[in-house]
């Protein structure tokens, strides 16, 4: 019997960035707003570093604008992907791509933990992935956020924070000094230390 490992591996993950646009973070609590597009850059940082692929989407950009002008930097060259259903696994347009990724292991960011994330989360782990939610990097308004976080967690969905992701997806005291050396500019996001 093989035995499966408990840690995310980089080979088989996809990092998502979901709905991270201007008039949604704005609605977010600032204790949870503060340095959050700054995690999701790392984020998509450390995955580019360990070749794990990387979406995002917004949802109706034509009311809700596009990409957070804060990642549309970090997210250079990544697809953004129009999004109409809240849960990216039914939605036509994203689902394939992650499919098509070939990786079993989601790991999601972005907006609003209680709809898009959860139902996102939910809807993978309908179609057999395993789901993780970066919990310092996924926000909503006022309590919404626990409540997102509650469903996913009662549903199996992996409680991750930023760092932990970051080093699973290392692994190796050498890659984490390869990391640094590939970013000497690097400043850590608030929350976040390596």
């Amino acid at each position: 019997m093989t035995q499966v490992s408990r840690l995310l591996d980089p080979a088989d993950c996809i990092l998502v960035v979901i709905d991270v646009q201007p008039v949604f973070l704005a609605r977010v609590d600032p204790g949870l707003r503060d340095g959050l597009t700054d995690r999701i850059a790392f984020l998509a940082l450390s995955a580019r570093h360990a070749g794990v692929p990387v979406l995002a989407t917004v949802e109706s950009p034509a009311d809700w604008g596009g990409l957070h002008d804060a990642l549309v930097g970090p997210l250079s060259g990544v697809p953004v992907i129009d999004k109409g259903v809240f849960g990216l696994a039914d939605d036509s347009g994203v689902w394939p791509l992650v499919e098509a990724s070939g990786r079993r292991t989601a790991v999601l960011t972005g907006l609003e933990t209680d709809v898009c994330v959860a139902q996102s989360a939910l809807g993978l782990l309908d179609r057999g992935l395993t789901v993780a939610c970066v919990v310092d990097a996924v926000a909503s308004p006022g309590t919404a956020h626990a409540f997102g976080l509650e469903r996913m967690r009662a549903a199996g969905v992996l409680m991750v924070g930023a760092k932990q992701v970051h080093y699973e997806w290392l692994r190796t005291v050498a890659a984490a000094r390869a990391f640094r050396a590939a970013n000497p500019d690097l400043v850590e996001p608030p929350g976040v230390v390596l």
